[in-house]
């Protein structure tokens, strides 16, 4: 099982804009995404534009596969016009034992 941290720091005025398009998202992921298991949306107590959307996925093949596809694409392209800078992201594994 992989786990994917996607750091965002939205324009201010955006933030409703941002989160609805999260469950726009998720709720595609749930239907669509092979090897998908769930994602959250976080937001800083501290800086209300910044955001984290934590996924988790079976396996890192099934989210290479997603980020691959046009719906990703559309999103980011999206994105581009509420979101400062260039977002991040972490890719981690879960280590059992």
């Amino acid at each position: 099982m992989i786990n994917v941290g996607f750091y965002y720091k939205v324009k201010r005025g955006f933030e409703k804009d941002f989160e609805d398009k999260f469950r726009e998202i998720l709720s595609y992921l749930r239907a669509n995404a092979d090897g998908f298991i769930d994602a959250k949306l976080y937001k800083s107590v501290d800086e209300p534009s910044e955001y984290l959307i934590y996924s988790v996925w079976r396996d890192l093949d099934s989210f290479k596969k997603f980020i691959s596809t046009d719906a990703y694409r559309s999103t980011v392209n999206y994105g581009k016009s509420i979101i400062e800078n260039r977002p991040t992201h972490r890719i981690l594994q879960e280590i059992n034992g």
